[in-house]
Formats: C-alpha cells, structure tokens, sequence
C-alpha cells in the first residue's frame, strides 16, 4: 500500500452473501464461505475463530430474527447477510438480519459459594451463550441498526494475531 490518498480504499477487500435463513443449508454455506474467505486473504491463523464466530451469529440470525412488521404465515423469505471486510490491519465479518431488536448478552446472578458444586446446566444461562463466545474470540464485538430495518452484528480481527495492536 502506498501513502497515496484513497489507499486505504484501494487495499479493501470485501465479499458477501445473502441467504435464507429458513434454509437448512444457510449454517453450513456461512461457514464455508468463512474458511474460504480467510485462506484466500491468507489469514488462514484466524480460520477456527472466524468460523465459529460466523456460525454463531448466522446461527442467532436464523434462531431468533423475526422481520420488522413480518408475522407467522406472511409471505417472504427471512434473510441473513453475511459480509466479510478487510482492511490493512483488520478482518471485519458482519451478520445482518432483519429484526431490529438489539441482540442481547445473558445477564446472571452473582455465584454463590453453595452453587459451586452444581453442574453447568445450573450455571449457564439457556440463551446467549454464543455471543460471549464471539465477545471472547473477537478483538471487538458490536452491533448497528441498519438503515431499512434490521441490524448487524459486527465482530473484528485483528489479521497480524495479536488483539489491539
């Protein structure tokens, strides 16, 4: 990359998909596109992390994401995008559906001592698992509004291995 204006526009790469969320496929395809994505921007490092990251999201997508204003029964096919987005430093993937309710981490109670031997289905919260594995694997996780309706849920990479640098 040259210290040229627009350089930075010139070094994007970016590669998308939108799929049907109703499909049984649209899990498998994410995560395909995911692996192939990162070896052909040889990032092949953050193959594992990308990948998971990428089926948790679509996977909250297709789960939970009802269309602004849609009903049981209305016609049209619920969609997911999913975007991946690199810039010198960063690798960017983004799941957008068209629901517009924010997504929301599992909010629990402080452990007690008395719980520390129970098992893990007493301990873990029955929903919202997934994006604390993505706030874990990612450098950064957040989520936007979309401007038509429905939001993205962002997370990114740091593409030299080693996170805020």
């Amino acid at each position: 990359m040259t210290g040229e204006p627009g350089g930075l526009a010139t070094a994007e790469r970016f590669r998308g998909i939108t799929l049907m969320a109703d499909d049984p496929e649209t899990g498998r395809v994410a995560r395909r596109m995911a692996v192939e994505t990162v070896h052909d921007w040889r990032l092949s490092h953050l193959t594992d992390d990308v990948a998971l990251c990428v089926s948790e999201l679509v996977g909250n997508a297709v789960h939970h994401a009802t269309p602004d204003g849609w009903s049981p029964g209305a016609d049209g096919e619920r969609r997911v995008g999913v975007g991946f987005r690199l810039w010198p430093r960063w690798l960017f993937v983004e799941v957008s559906d068209e629901d517009s309710t924010p997504p929301m981490l599992p909010v629990g109670e402080p452990l007690e001592l008395s719980l520390t031997g129970a098992s893990a289905d007493v301990l873990l919260p029955n929903s919202g698992r997934g994006l604390l594995i993505v706030q874990n694997l990612a450098d950064a996780t957040w989520w936007a509004p979309r401007e038509l309706g429905g939001k993205s849920v962002i997370c990114r990479f740091n593409v030299s291995g080693g996170a805020g640098t």
